[in-house]
């Protein structure tokens, strides 16, 4: 069913004073999509995630998951944070396992082997976080958020902090997770490369408060060749929203 956002707005309090964060942002998310989130600093991009977890509450308008109105944080639904987040005294298997302490013994453990393999960190089980890369921590990070079979995972910049090469090959593997496992994924990002090799849809929201101003649709083969000319008309169309000249080149986050 997936996610059905309705005329949401969000303010926060700050000395006060009342902030406005999102406004009346409504959107309608289909059950297995990948749709990316694009905006400037500040827009609210973030904000918009943690309310679809449940984290942060919302001031008016609704958001529904699978026809049920969101009033907080659920298994149905996993988040994945720019840090990894992975707890330093933990292995990674006992990481990855952190939330299912309520299930048997055996099937805990066959679902952390499961996830394990998928994100390929097999024979890196008893290892610590501090003993991963920067990209394996972070893959270890998704499998944490997989591992309850939730309905939707929420990624608010999973990547920002890794180096380009990793950047890319973790795209690469997030791809080869949700072809996979067929989950709902939404992405927040500054990068618009990432936003449109990665999304079914490219939501485009304005500076603060959040509105969206276009919804954009990705019509490409996968895997998708960020040179190709259908790209680069993307990539412009997307950019229009904030610059008025073209972009100097094809690395580029807002």
């Amino acid at each position: 069913m997936g996610v059905s956002i309705a005329n949401l707005s969000k303010a926060f309090m700050v000395q006060n004073e009342e902030i406005p964060i999102l406004d009346n942002v409504s959107l309608d998310i289909r059950d297995g999509e990948f749709v990316t989130i694009v905006g400037h600093s500040g827009c609210g991009k973030s904000s918009l995630l943690k309310i679809i977890a449940g984290l942060v509450p919302y001031s008016s308008g609704s958001v529904e998951v699978n026809g049920k109105r969101v009033t907080g944080p659920d298994v149905d639904r996993g988040m994945v944070f720019q840090e990894h987040r992975l707890l330093p005294w933990l292995t990674v298997k006992d990481n990855i396992g952190f939330g299912l302490t309520h299930l048997p013994k055996e099937q805990r453990e066959g679902l952390i082997t499961k996830y394990m393999q998928m994100i390929k960190l097999d024979g890196f089980g008893n290892a610590y976080p501090h003993q991963l890369s920067g990209g394996m921590a972070q893959r270890a990070s998704i499998a944490r958020g997989l591992v309850a079979n939730p309905s939707i995972l929420l990624l608010d910049e999973p990547f920002g902090a890794l180096d380009a090469l990793t950047r890319i090959q973790m795209q690469q593997e997030i791809l080869r997770i949700w072809e996979e496992a067929r989950t709902t994924m939404i992405l927040v990002t500054h990068d618009i490369d990432e936003a449109i090799y990665l999304g079914s849809r490219v939501i485009v929201l304005s500076s603060r408060p959040g509105r969206i101003v276009e919804v954009v649709p990705v019509e490409l083969a996968r895997p998708r060749d960020r040179g190709s000319s259908d790209f680069a008309y993307i990539k412009k169309k997307i950019y229009s929203h904030f610059f008025t000249d073209e972009p100097a080149g094809m690395e580029f986050a807002i």
